[in-house]
């Protein structure tokens, strides 16, 4: 028999602490927001969605149905772990991490299926939807947790205390989604991105023209001081 997964879902794991063990997972994939014009006497229509997003696909939540099988309960001990689950997951907006891809995690609202929850089949299915993209659990200003590290999948990222001696070159390795990074600066530098300069201040800040695309971002410091860039990766 295989090792039994579970899912960690805001700070409970199903596994852990409802004793659920995960036996399948449908998790949707995003559907893209399209924008199209209908364009009188020609066949077809006019897809403006490049143009609107910028070449910046935006997507839909996906759906996401978790069966677990439970052990076989009396009644009454199935209805309070019902409504614990219940009441533990109304209305809530958390994070969702699967055992089986621990790196990344899944934001959305679930709740208890109650067509697919049966106590006679010992059965407890959640379903929702969530975020398009799961996102590194790890940004690149926090520490990781090697043990789960996957060499295939996951990107070490540590961008922490960079010191910039005059000037300095940093590659960010991007995943699909498009983010702005945020910089935090010991002294003003100034920062080159796809032959454009701007001016980081000291402290915290964003360019709002800097997004990181999919693949190598060559951001270049100079100046005299220390920057921690501070980007979370995420992908569909």
């Amino acid at each position: 028999m295989g090792k039994v997964l579970g899912v960690q879902i805001g700070d409970k794991h199903t596994l852990k602490d409802w004793n659920l063990g995960w036996t399948s997972i449908n998790l949707g994939f995003p559907e893209a927001k399209t924008y199209e014009q209908e364009i009188p006497g020609a066949d077809g229509s006019l897809d403006l969605t490049d143009a609107i997003c910028l070449g910046d696909v935006k997507y839909k939540n996906r759906s996401l149905f978790l069966e677990f099988e439970a052990p076989d309960r009396d009644y009454f001990e199935w209805a309070n772990l019902i409504s614990e689950i219940a009441n533990y997951l109304a209305g809530k907006r958390l994070k969702i991490i699967l055992d089986n891809d621990p790196n990344f995690y899944y934001t959305g609202r679930l709740k208890i299926d109650a067509e697919k929850t049966d106590r006679e089949l010992s059965t407890v299915t959640l379903s929702g939807d969530v975020d398009p993209y799961k996102m590194e659990v790890h940004s690149s200003t926090e520490d990781w947790l090697w043990d789960d590290f996957n060499f295939e999948t996951d990107i070490a990222r540590d961008y922490r205390d960079i010191e910039v001696s005059g000037e300095c070159t940093l590659n960010i390795y991007g995943r699909r989604k498009r983010v702005i990074p945020v910089f935090e600066c010991s002294a003003p530098l100034a920062i080159e991105y796809l032959g454009k300069s701007y001016n980081l201040p000291a402290g915290k800040s964003k360019v709002f023209d800097i997004w990181t695309q999919e693949g190598d971002n060559f951001l270049t410091f100079r100046g005299h001081g220390k920057v921690t860039i501070d980007y979370r990766g995420g992908s569909l």
